[in-house]
C-alpha cells in the first residue's frame, strides 16, 4: 500500500472483483476491529455484511457502479463512498472510503467559469 494512504484520516478498503478483501488502511483496521481488523485482509466482503447490504454488494460486485451515502453512527456522520476500480480496463473490484464528516461542515455551489 502507498506510505501516505496508511495514515490516512479516512478508511480505505479495496476489494477484487470477487469482494475478497485486498487491502485496508490503519483506520479502517481500526473502524473494523471489532469484525477482526486487519485479519479481514483475504476475507469476503459478502460475508462481513449483513442483509441487506450483503444483496447491495453482490449486486454491485455483478453491475460495477457508484454507491455513495452518509451514515450516523454513535454521534459521528460519514461519508460512505464506494466505487469500482479498473486494471486496463477490467473491472477489478471496489474503492470503499469513510470519511467522518465534521457537523458544522459547509456547502458551496461554485459557478463554471467559461
Amino acid at each position: 500500500m502507498v506510505d501516505w494512504i496508511k495514515g490516512f484520516a479516512g478508511a480505505v478498503t479495496v476489494c477484487d472483483k470477487d469482494g475478497k478483501v485486498l487491502e485496508m488502511n490503519e483506520q479502517a483496521c481500526k473502524v473494523f476491529a471489532k469484525s477482526g481488523g486487519s485479519a479481514l485482509i483475504g476475507s469476503s466482503l459478502l460475508e462481513c455484511h449483513p442483509e441487506p447490504a450483503r444483496s447491495k454488494l453482490a449486486e454491485m460486485l455483478a453491475n460495477p457502479s457508484v454507491n455513495a451515502y452518509t451514515i450516523e453512527k454513535n454521534g459521528v456522520k460519514k461519508l460512505i463512498y464506494q466505487a469500482p476500480w479498473y486494471d486496463n480496463g477490467q473491472f477489478g473490484g471496489f474503492v470503499e472510503v469513510s470519511l467522518p464528516l465534521p457537523g458544522n461542515m459547509q456547502h458551496f455551489i461554485r459557478k463554471t467559469t467559461a
